[in-house]
């Protein structure tokens, strides 16, 4: 006896395993919150409005995208406010707002992002201190770097805008199709592929559910750490790019809001807490979810404190549905 209601066992007779029924659950939660959305608010469903909260799920799915690769291992980066505002800000103090230095900025600060991770990864691989001490402190040594260099954001080239080219690439359509929103699908599917069709995503997941097992067999836990963060701070740089070709200047906190929603993202969308299990297409689709969620009660007028509120109702009934159900298996 499975202990499980006949609707519960649907699943497991279609084939359906629980990773992918925890996506399948998602999407569809992100379509009933359309739905919601729509009888709330009358024309909340139409293609341009829907277009336009796939763009603002793009930014936290990017930065979900590095938390993805390392809760997958049971870590966590609580840096990525500061690594996306660092980002931001050194995109424009870098370029001075000129095409002719743009592809410079852009790699100056990809790379920025990808070195702060990569700093995370070795000291949690390395010195075996708890990721969520080493992420916080990377965090706090981000803000202060980022405000000591600008000055508080009062230096001269603070005050620049995005290069021309990033702003019209954020900005910009093809077929109709926002080109940030482009951006995502092909990380999406970039990120999608590694974890299933590679033999870096295999170690990620054999990692997550058992490090010393993984190095056991030879895996090599402590590199496979280290890129995993790397890429997490890659991503909340990239997002942080799209976000000032966005709204054209860089501001201060412009990262703060991206901690809790890229960590929603992440649980909302079925991935394991603890590491192990889970995929990316269901942060994309807690993503979109979460950005709709929030559509929803900003239509409805929603306080900002009721709005917290249900945010954390929300993730919590999850991770109790998403608990029971690994004790049932």
């Amino acid at each position: 006896m499975t202990g499980k209601t006949p609707f519960a066992q649907f699943p497991d007779r279609i084939g359906l395993t629980r990773s992918v029924r925890r996506i399948v659950y998602v999407y569809l939660a992100a379509i009933v919150v359309f739905a919601v959305g729509q009888v709330v608010h009358p024309g909340f469903a139409r293609l341009d409005s829907i277009a336009a909260i796939l763009t603002v799920a793009s930014f936290v799915g990017l930065v979900a995208a590095g938390q993805t690769f390392v809760v997958l291992i049971g870590g966590i980066d609580l840096s990525v406010p500061w690594v996306l505002n660092a980002a931001a800000i050194l995109l424009v103090t870098s370029s001075l707002g000129q095409d002719g230095r743009a592809v410079y900025a852009l790699l100056l600060t990809l790379g920025m992002g990808a070195a702060a991770g990569l700093v995370n990864g070795v000291i949690i691989a390395y010195l075996g201190v708890p990721a969520v001490v080493v992420t916080l402190a990377m965090n706090g040594i981000m803000e202060g770097l980022t405000l000591g260099l600008s000055g508080g954001m009062t230096c001269d080239s603070c005050a620049s805008y995005a290069p021309p080219f990033v702003q019209d690439a954020v900005h910009g359509n093809l077929f109709g199709i926002p080109t940030a929103l482009i951006l995502w699908v092909v990380v999406i599917a970039g990120v999608s592929f590694v974890l299933s069709f590679t033999t870096f995503g295999r170690k990620t997941y054999a990692i997550g559910n058992n490090a010393k097992a993984s190095y056991l067999a030879g895996v090599n836990v402590r590199l496979v750490t280290m890129l995993l963060y790397a890429l997490s701070g890659f991503f909340a740089a990239l997002a942080g790019i799209l976000l000032v070709g966005f709204g054209g200047q860089a501001s201060l906190g412009m990262g703060d809001p991206y901690l809790f929603q890229s960590i929603a993202a992440v649980v909302i969308g079925g991935v394991y807490v603890l590491g192990g299990r889970g995929h990316y297409l269901g942060t994309a689709a807690g993503a979109v979810t979460l950005v709709a969620l929030v559509s929803v009660l900003m239509a409805m007028n929603m306080p900002d404190y009721g709005r917290n509120i249900i945010y954390g109702i929300v993730i919590l009934i999850l991770l109790l549905l998403y608990g029971r159900e690994e004790k049932q298996e």
